[in-house]
């Protein structure tokens, strides 16, 4: 295939995955997608001081972002070529705050149902003992 429009979604993806290609806010936060099958996808990264907010903690939106971010590419693995998706909402709910010492996280995002219009989506937040410290769903406008 000559270019990624004329690639799956799921292609799309397995593409980047192989080619250690990070989007630009995957390089900005540093986290990188490290599972990909149809309908479910796992970011991981690990929160510096980078990323933290004024009270000392990690910023929740490094959660959201990962959690927005998974969900996304869990329906973007769905699309067939030339079509897309754009977030409509997406609701964040955390459980527990992060810091520099709570090491690896992993976001793993799954598909819950995708019609022709609409697809709703949903991830949960974990440390490497399976903790868990956000969760999200998101609902997400298919083009």
């Amino acid at each position: 295939m000559s270019s990624l429009a004329e690639m799956t979604g799921l292609q799309a993806l397995q593409h980047a995955l192989t080619q250690d290609n990070h989007s630009g806010i995957g390089r900005t936060m540093e986290f990188t997608l490290t599972e990909l099958e149809e309908g479910r996808v796992v970011f991981e990264g690990t929160p510096t001081e980078k990323v933290y907010n004024p009270i000392g903690t990690v910023h929740g939106g490094y959660a959201a972002t990962l959690l927005d971010s998974a969900c996304g590419c869990a329906v973007h693995s769905t699309l067939a070529a030339g079509q897309g998706y754009s977030t409509a909402e997406l609701k964040v709910a955390y459980h527990r705050a992060m810091t520099k010492d709570t090491g690896a996280v992993r976001a793993e995002g799954t598909v819950v149902s995708r019609g022709r219009r609409l697809a709703f989506a949903e991830a949960k937040l974990t440390d490497a003992n399976g903790k868990l410290y956000a969760s999200a769903t998101s609902t997400l406008i298919l083009l």
